[in-house]
């Protein structure tokens, strides 16, 4: 453990871990995608709200948004004739705390992490 409190990743579950990951940053590496979650983090938005916010068509919004879905990073709850689209922080815990884990396992990222972000984890 660090002084983070941050358990370190055990080099059996690190291939588990990553297969279970690699889905969830894959659909955050995109930047259409980064900006609507962006946007989401903010308040919840409909397609047409995204569109309007990002300047992309509604096929390509609701084209990004599906992987975001498709892994639990977005909900959806359909109101009247429109969809409102939602962040779901609680897919996000996940993926951060791996990245806390990985800037916190080298003295340097540690001390980034309590001089930048106050807490990396």
């Amino acid at each position: 453990m660090t002084t983070l409190d941050i358990e370190l990743l055990e080099p059996e579950t690190a291939a588990g871990r990553a297969r279970t990951l690699a889905p969830l940053l894959k659909a955050l590496g995109d930047e259409n995608r980064l900006t609507l979650v962006l946007l989401l983090a903010e308040r919840p938005h409909t397609v047409r709200e995204l569109t309007e916010a990002t300047g992309m068509g509604q096929t390509l919004v609701s084209h990004h948004l599906a992987p975001l879905r498709d892994q639990g990073l977005v909900t959806v709850t359909p109101r009247g004739r429109a969809n409102i689209y939602a962040l779901c922080c609680e897919a996000l815990v996940t993926p951060m705390r791996l990245l806390a884990t990985l800037a916190s396992s080298t003295p340097e990222g540690l001390d980034a992490c309590r001089t930048t972000a106050g807490d990396c984890g």
